[in-house]
């Protein structure tokens, strides 16, 4: 498995990866109805990707199993999409997707990563602070991560937060020593 940007040709995979992720949802009942929800289309992906803020995971056929969407908000990256194939999850791929944005942020002199998640499924809130990202509180919250968190409230999803990992060279250290998870 290997780590690269993500190719036009790549963007009809990405789509059915989110899907096959999403499944994992099943197994929350509260969360089961997003395994049936909308995910992003090839459109967005492209967008995503004209931005240079698009990586995929890739079998030994140069086959997408996952990505990660991100976008530039001021000095910071945001993760907006963190996907892997559910048959391929696991295997750190999500990680190793992870690992590629920071490296990204870090050699665009970026000071932190943001994203928002799911505060209390496993492969949510708590992979990514076993990562090293720190969950914010209310006051913590900037006017655009308030922005996304009500608009996903808006949508349905309850149970969010919003994590920021800090890219300064004592952050950088501290993720090296994170114990990473055995599942994303």
């Amino acid at each position: 498995m290997r780590i690269r940007p993500t190719l036009a040709s790549d963007l009809a995979w990405l789509p059915d990866i989110e899907r096959s992720a999403a499944q994992a949802f099943r197994q929350y009942p509260a969360l089961a109805w997003l395994a049936d929800s909308d995910v992003m289309d090839s459109t967005a992906h492209a967008d995503f990707v004209a931005g240079n803020g698009s990586w995929v995971a890739v079998d030994a056929q140069d086959r997408p199993l996952g990505f990660l969407c991100a976008a530039l908000a001021g000095d910071t990256l945001h993760i907006h999409e963190l996907s892997v194939y559910l048959d391929a999850q696991g295997q750190g791929l999500g990680r190793r997707l992870l690992d590629r944005a920071v490296q990204a942020a870090r050699e665009r002199g970026l000071c932190a990563m943001t994203l928002t998640t799911f505060a209390e499924v496993p492969w949510n809130a708590p992979f990514y602070g076993r990562y090293g990202f720190i969950v914010l509180t209310a006051e913590q919250l900037d006017v655009r991560l308030r922005g996304v968190l009500a608009t996903e409230r808006a949508h349905g999803l309850e149970g969010r937060c919003a994590m920021r990992l800090a890219l300064d060279s004592a952050a950088q250290g501290a993720a090296a020593t994170v114990t990473r998870p055995a599942r994303q």
